[in-house]
Parts: C-alpha cells; sequence; structure tokens
C-alpha cells in the first residue's frame, strides 16, 4: 500500500515538473507576455472625465402617472399659461479614455468622449491631480478629438502602421471600463475593414480584446508597443466584438487638427452607389467594380469635369476603385483644391477626366444631396438637411417609392446631432405622422412639435428602424 502511494506521488510529481516544462516551452516558443506591456506603456493612458450642460426639456408633471392620464392635457395648458413645464438645465458627467501622443501633454481620444462638454479633466497614472484640458481640435465624421494638458515630460505612445497588422495578431486593449482605473485586456484582431454605420469613413478594426463603456478613446497595442487603433465602440449585444479606429486613418486626422479646429476634405460633388451584378450586366461591365454614379451636384466638381449620371468610377489616380465606399475614403483623404484624375466607363467606353475637389462641409453636402442650393429648402430644419427621396434613391435604400425624407446632413451641436440623428438616415414619420416632403415636416415641427415640446421620429437606417426624439424649444 506504501508503495502505491509513493509510486503516485512521484506521478504527481512528474505531471507536475511536465506542466512547468510545458509552461517553460510555452514561453521559449514566443508566446505572449503582456506584462511587460502593459507596465511600458500603460502609463501613458489617461482617464477623461467631462461635465455637461444639458438643456431642459418638457418634463413630466408633478405628482402625475408615467403617460400622464385623463387630465394630463389640462395641467400642461396650466403649465404653459404660467410658463412651465420644462425641467431645469441639468449638468451631465461622462468618463471615458485616451492616451498621449507627445511629451507636452497632447492626448488623442474619441470625439464623442469630449463632444460638447463644458469641461474636461484629465488623470495620469499613479497622480492625484485632476488636469484640466483643452480641445485642439475634433472631427466627428471619425469620431476623433485632439486634447491637451499643461503639464511637460510625460510618456507618451507612438502611433503605428495599422496597414501592417494581420487578422489574427495579438492585441492590447488599456483604458477606464466602467471608471475601473488602468484596465487591461487581450485578445486577438478578429477582422479588418468593418463598416458599422458609424460615419462616412468606417473602416474599423474589429478585435476580441475586451472592450466596455469607458474603454473610448483607449489605445488598441500590439505586441512591439504601437497603437495600431483607437478604441470606440462595441455591439452591445454581443460578447467580445469590439472595433477600433484604424491608426493608419488617425494619423492624418491628427496632422491637420494640430493646426485648427477644422478638418479639410476634398467634396467630388456625386451621389455613388455599389454596382451589383445586374446592374454590371445592363452597363456591359466586365465585374462589379467600380461606383456608380447616382446624382451629380450641379456646380459641383463632378459636373465641371464632365461626369455624368450612369457613369461607373473605376480608377482614382492609379488606384482601382472597388465600391462606393472605397471612392468615399479616397476622396475624403485628399484635401481641397487637389486635383483628381477619374477613370470612368460610359456607355461601354473608357474615360478620362480631371477633377479639381471643393471642401466639404455640412453645407456643401446638403446642397449636394439636395440638387443644389435652390433645393435644399430643409437644411437648418431643428439642424437637419432633408431632402425628398427619388425614385432610384428610394429603391437603393429600401424605402417604398415616394415615401421619407432623406438626411443630407446634420449640423455639429444642433438638436439632432444631440438625438444621434444621422447624415443618411431616411425620416419616416414625425409625431407619428408619416412624412413625404419638407414643407410636411416644417409643419409637424412649427405646430405639434411646439406644442409637445419635442418631435418623435422614426428612422430607416441601414435597413433597420429606429426612433429618436428631438426637444422642440
Amino acid at each position: 500500500m506504501a508503495s502505491k502511494r509513493i509510486t503516485l506521488c512521484m506521478a504527481a510529481a512528474a505531471l507536475a515538473a511536465g506542466l512547468i516544462a510545458l509552461a517553460a516551452h510555452a514561453h521559449a516558443a514566443g508566446l505572449p507576455d503582456f506584462s511587460v506591456l502593459a507596465e511600458k506603456d500603460g502609463p501613458a493612458v489617461v482617464n477623461i472625465s467631462t461635465e455637461a450642460t444639458i438643456k431642459g426639456m418638457r418634463g413630466q408633471i408633478p405628482g402625475m402617472p408615467p403617460g400622464g392620464g385623463p387630465y394630463d392635457d389640462f395641467f400642461h395648458q396650466f403649465d404653459e399659461f404660467f410658463g412651465r413645464g420644462m425641467t431645469a438645465p441639468r449638468k451631465e458627467h461622462s468618463l471615458g479614455s485616451g492616451f498621449l501622443i507627445s511629451s507636452d501633454g497632447e492626448i488623442l481620444t474619441n470625439n464623442h468622449v469630449v463632444a460638447g462638454a463644458d469641461k474636461i479633466l484629465v488623470k495620469l497614472q499613479g497622480k492625484a491631480k485632476n488636469y484640466p484640458a483643452k480641445v485642439l481640435g475634433q472631427d466627428p465624421d471619425t469620431d476623433l478629438a485632439l486634447i491637451k494638458i499643461d503639464e511637460k515630460n510625460l510618456p507618451f505612445l507612438k502611433i503605428g502602421d495599422s496597414s501592417k497588422s494581420r487578422v489574427g495578431d495579438w492585441v492590447l486593449a488599456i483604458g477606464n471600463p466602467f471608471g475601473l482605473d488602468h484596465t487591461v485586456t487581450k485578445g486577438i484582431i478578429s477582422a479588418k475593414g468593418r463598416v458599422i454605420g458609424a460615419g462616412p469613413y468606417d473602416d474599423f478594426i474589429q478585435t476580441d480584446a475586451s472592450i466596455n463603456p469607458g474603454n473610448s478613446g483607449g489605445p488598441l497595442i500590439n505586441m512591439d508597443g504601437d497603437v495600431i487603433g483607437i478604441n470606440a465602440a462595441i455591439v452591445a449585444s454581443g460578447q467580445g466584438i469590439g472595433f477600433a479606429i484604424p491608426s493608419d486613418l488617425a494619423k492624418d486626422v491628427v496632422a491637420q487638427l494640430r493646426q485648427g479646429k477644422k478638418m479639410h476634405r476634398g467634396l467630388l460633388g456625386v451621389a455613388v452607389q455599389d454596382v451589383d451584378d445586374n446592374t454590371a450586366k445592363a452597363l456591359g461591365l466586365k465585374d462589379n467594380k467600380g461606383a456608380l454614379v447616382a446624382q451629380v451636384t450641379p456646380g459641383g466638381p463632378a459636373e465641371k469635369a464632365g461626369v455624368q449620371a450612369g457613369d461607373v468610377i473605376t480608377q482614382v489616380g492609379d488606384q482601382d476603385v472597388a465600391d462606393s465606399r472605397d471612392l468615399t475614403m479616397r476622396i475624403g483623404h485628399m484635401a481641397p483644391k487637389d486635383t483628381v484624375r477619374l477613370t470612368l466607363v460610359r456607355g461601354g467606353a473608357v474615360k478620362k477626366l480631371s477633377a479639381t475637389l471643393e471642401e466639404r462641409d455640412a453645407k456643401t453636402l446638403a446642397q449636394a444631396e439636395s440638387g443644389g442650393a435652390g433645393d435644399s429648402e430643409g437644411e437648418g430644419l431643428l439642424g437637419m438637411g432633408l431632402k425628398t427621396v427619388n425614385p432610384k434613391e428610394s429603391k437603393a435604400l429600401g424605402v417604398p417609392a415616394g415615401k421619407g425624407l432623406l438626411v443630407t446632413g446634420v449640423e455639429q451641436d444642433s438638436p439632432a446631432a444631440d438625438a444621434g440623428v444621422r447624415r443618411g438616415d431616411v425620416i419616416l414619420e414625425m409625431n407619428q405622422i408619416p412624412v413625404k416632403s419638407v414643407e410636411e415636416a416644417r409643419k409637424i415641427v412649427s405646430s405639434d412639435g411646439k406644442q409637445r415640446g419635442a418631435v418623435m421620429l422614426l428612422i430607416t437606417r441601414q435597413g433597420q428602424q429606429t426612433i429618436r426624439t428631438i426637444a422642440v424649444n
């Protein structure tokens, strides 16, 4: 019996020794050790807290149950007579992350972390002090912002080359999820080039490194310690699905934000869509590559260059255009006044044209997508540019013909922007009333909207319906 126990002990010892040897072999084989990376890069990651003033809205009448009840209209009229019925402005606080990109206090973060903030405070690792920060520049289109604190000799991170990263590469995310200071999570790159409907320049890195609320603006780091992404979004209903803005896109944005608060991007002046298989057959194309021009802005760069609706743009310069998103990305990375060489197919023939780009901004976009300045009658309605949806657009957007209004632009810091309305949304109803013209929308806002203090929008966005409510003062 004793010899049996000795044999079991020896077997257990041998197993333990084998596991230790296996662990040592795994380490020697180059499996990642994140501890050194976390210790090296962690001090450059910061905690960002903000304070913003939220305007008052019509609130619940004190003492009344939710939904009001049969006397709700009476009491609201009573409040209107005495000038009441609106909630007082309130302070809203939020937390996010960021990381230092220079020794003198420049910090890169998400725009949504600091947008609309009256006060921004930054906390450094190991420091009890909160540093006030100022905004150097913001870019809502890519959801990036550059802020700065007044401090010197700080640790900072290098912005790396995201184009060299591969699906399956190990990555590390550092941030402040739910306010938990300097939390480190690891994972791999799950995919690249993801389009999630966040903006016109979607090109996200997908990762299974845990990203939660509060991680926004924090770095996604490769095994060399370089930043290859800025953590920006999550899928709330999923696990292990997070998204980061590629560092290559961030480099271009940072370079401009350092010079001023406004981004300058090129505008070609076309509305484009993908070429599907049937369209390729109808146009006699070899494949479904390229961007199909659905509309040309009157007086815009494309029209001046000779581009027409129905053309298929196949190249920008010497680079092939894969689809409509590819064209948007390429033009967006160019500057106003740049001359761009376009190769397109028209009626089976290849044509080459040159266009001089103009400035891309909310106003020109609203005009571009509504057929010119004379047609942009909905511009400025609660901060939105609106236009009726024509038959071609109805098919492309997946909405019934003759129904809905296309949001062609959203002004920054406007009621529509605060409510989360985006360019490209199609408004089907306002306060449960179907809309198909800008004039109908104006009447609803000026009458029913003002009476209720808000307008509820039924929106279709990339095939999914959602509701957004805008305060009407």
